[in-house]
């Protein structure tokens, strides 16, 4: 199963390095192909390095494209995670 959304990055420092660590540990608890992109570029969700060379920031939207049989589930934490700010802001 293949499944995308667009997602927006609310957190004020975007998807940085303490906000890409968790993205990396989140989706490595999936048995699912997870990929963020953004505009031309791509990146793997378990590449902190990656992730942070995609410099999203605040306010700014992400395609997550998620591949397995985790899809679903993966996508939905994906999306709460990045809705939640990270766990930044209180």
């Amino acid at each position: 199963m293949k499944l995308a959304k667009t997602l927006t990055i609310v957190n004020k420092l975007g998807l940085h390095a303490r906000a890409a660590t968790q993205l990396v540990k989140l989706a490595n608890q999936f048995d699912a192909k997870i990929v963020l992109k953004k505009g031309d570029k791509e990146a793997d969700a378990n590449s902190v390095l990656g992730l942070m060379m995609l410099e999203s920031h605040q306010g700014e939207q992400v395609d997550v494209e998620v591949e397995g049989s985790d899809a679903q589930s993966a996508l939905d934490a994906i999306e709460q995670l990045i809705e939640g700010k990270f766990n930044e802001e209180e």
